[in-house]
C-alpha cells in the first residue's frame, strides 16, 4: 500500500513505509519538510529542489532512469514557454510504485503533444497542475491532457486552495471539476491498496491540503 498527499502548489509526498518521495518540495514556500533519512527529493523544475539538505536518499530533478527504494522513476524533457521570462525547462515523469505507473506533471506548455504523453506509458494515476493564468495548465487545457492520458485516477494539483502563496493568482478548483464532468472523490489522503482496488471508472480524486 502506498499514500498520497497534498501540500499546496505542486508539492505532492507519496509514501510507502520504507521509502517518502517529495515531489517540488519549493514550489510551496510554506511547506515545512523534515530532514529524514528515508526522503526521496524528486522536481519538475531544479528550481524546486532543496540544494542545502543531505538527509535524502536521492535528489533528483534532470531527464533520466532511475531505481530507488520502492519506485521506478523515468524522466523526460519538456520546454514550456513563458512570455515574461523566456524558455524554461521542465521534466515530466512516470513513477511506478507496487505495480501502479504514476504520471506527473509540472508547470508545462498547454501544447503538450501525444508523443509527449506517451512517453510516460499506461498510466492508473494523472497529477497534473490546472490553475492557468499563464503560470500553469489551466482548467481546459489540464482536462485535454487528462483524458487523453485514460488514467482512472486525476489528481488536481497548483490551483486556489484559499491559503497558498502563488506567484500568480490561480483558478478555483471547481472550475476544473465542471470542466471534467466526472464523478469527484475528497479526501485528506489517497490510499492505493494495489493496482486491481482502483476504479474501474475514471475519478478525479480531490486531495485536501495538508501541512
Amino acid at each position: 500500500m502506498f499514500e498520497i498527499e497534498y501540500k499546496g502548489a505542486n508539492t505532492v509526498v507519496i509514501s510507502t513505509k520504507k521509502t517518502k518521495l517529495v515531489v517540488d518540495p519549493l514550489s510551496n514556500i510554506e511547506y515545512k519538510y523534515s530532514p529524514s533519512s528515508d526522503a526521496v527529493f524528486l522536481a519538475t523544475e531544479e528550481r524546486f529542489l532543496p540544494v542545502d539538505e543531505d538527509f535524502s536518499i536521492l535528489k533528483i530533478s534532470y531527464p533520466g532512469s532511475y531505481e530507488v527504494q520502492d519506485f521506478s522513476i523515468n524522466g523526460f524533457p519538456e520546454t514550456r514557454h513563458i512570455d515574461s521570462d523566456g524558455s524554461k525547462k521542465s521534466v515530466i515523469y512516470s513513477i511506478e510504485v507496487q505495480g501502479v505507473r504514476i504520471g506527473l506533471i509540472g508547470n508545462i506548455s498547454a501544447n503538450f503533444s501525444d508523443e509527449q504523453l506517451e512517453n510516460l506509458g499506461v498510466l492508473d494515476i494523472l497529477i497534473l497542475p490546472v490553475g492557468g493564468n499563464g503560470y500553469t495548465l489551466d482548467a481546459t487545457s489540464a482536462s485535454n491532457i487528462a483524458r487523453r492520458s485514460d488514467a482512472k485516477i486525476i489528481i488536481p494539483i497548483h490551483y486556489n486552495d484559499g491559503s497558498t502563496k502563488y506567484e500568480v493568482m490561480q483558478d478555483d478548483l471547481d472550475i476544473f471539476t465542471k470542466e471534467m464532468g466526472l464523478d469527484t472523490e475528497i479526501t485528506s489522503k489517497y490510499k492505493v491498496k494495489g493496482i486491481n482496488t482502483l476504479p474501474e471508472k475514471t475519478t478525479v480524486v480531490i486531495i485536501e491540503k495538508t501541512k
